[in-house]
């Protein structure tokens, strides 16, 4: 990878040098994004990466625009993709602003204002009264049907590429690899964007380590963390409770070994949350003046806690994933 950032470009192709697609113009104004401490006093070492800045509101436009990019470059006429709201949002944005046709599968349950959002781009809709992965299945075969490009955040790896430059901005704004980083883990587009961006910097010798991923979950639907427990390498599929976490309520996540292969490559671990502490880490964020979605209170819910394995003063960094004009308690 090269990394050599264009100086003056305040969007994602910041990065284009390191990107798999190339910059073909579009964008919404998406990347860097703010990089602050968790309070006002300094949380030793807490740093929170507000992603809910992007134009959409959520991390997932990252990846949104390269992959609409490489559907352009193929020149597809029309993107099918599956989400439970965020992911589909920045599709139905990106496809909009690149002249595309778009369809959006989504669970039953979804947030009515993501589907506003959704519908306001001028993308179609398709409510599945099932589950996340009855939702993925419909999609796929919609795509079977039509020949449609499939935008799927899940499986496409053009995704992910778009998504490391989350880890790019890290590097740039610090200098250096943080200690840790805590993400929320659903489908683990994050972790696993995150985990390629910093890999590549390594790789490109710019830093000498990774830093140590902790992947986090709602107790009420923690496939992942019960397989780590285990000490499984695979994620059996589980009965999900409830839980206010619907961006990351995966039952099945398709990436799941991927996941955990990435925690225990770089000495992290993967842990869960309550309702009562993403509600109570909600409400400090609001108290601080960040509103977000209550998936997006998930990772600062963890990281508030002592991580093990990282001395005090060493940094952390959060994702404040999606904004809370999206979602809420």
């Amino acid at each position: 990878m090269k990394f050599d950032p264009r100086a003056g470009e305040d969007t994602l192709w910041r990065y284009a040098d390191a990107l798999a697609v190339p910059d073909l113009g579009l964008t919404l104004g998406e990347g860097r994004t703010p990089l602050i401490r968790a309070s006002a006093e300094g949380e030793d070492g807490l740093l929170l990466k507000v992603e809910y800045a992007s134009p959409t509101g959520s991390f997932k436009d990252r990846g949104a625009v390269t992959l609409i990019t490489l559907a352009r470059l193929l020149g597809a006429e029309r993107v099918v993709a599956d989400s439970s709201g965020n992911a589909g949002t920045a599709m139905a944005a990106y496809a909009a602003r690149a002249g595309l046709r778009a369809e959006i599968f989504v669970p039953g349950g979804t947030s009515g204002k993501k589907l506003e959002q959704i519908l306001g781009h001028g993308a179609e809709v398709v409510v599945v009264e099932g589950s996340r992965e009855d939702t993925a299945e419909a999609a796929a075969a919609r795509v079977k049907e039509t020949g449609a490009f499939y935008a799927s955040h899940v499986y496409n790896p053009f995704f992910h590429d778009g998504v490391k430059t989350y880890a790019l901005e890290i590097f740039e704004r610090l200098g250096a690899a943080p200690a840790t980083l805590v993400l929320p883990a659903g489908n683990g587009t994050l972790v696993i964007g995150a985990h390629l961006g910093f890999t590549a910097l390594r790789e490109a010798g710019l830093v000498d380590r990774i830093p140590r991923i902790v992947a986090v979950q709602a107790e009420r639907c923690a496939p992942v963390a019960a397989a780590y427990a285990s000490g499984a390498t695979e994620v059996p599929p589980i009965r999900p409770g409830p839980t206010a976490a619907e961006g990351i309520a995966i039952a099945a996540p398709a990436r799941g070994p991927r996941m955990l292969e990435i925690v225990r490559e770089t000495g992290g671990m993967v842990i869960t949350v309550s309702e009562d502490e993403i509600a109570a880490a909600h409400a400090t964020l609001a108290a601080r003046g960040l509103w977000v979605e209550p998936t997006g209170a998930v990772a600062y819910a963890a990281a508030r806690r002592p991580m093990p394995g990282t001395a005090p003063g060493e940094i952390v960094v959060a994702p404040l994933c999606g904004s809370g004009l999206k979602a809420s308690l």
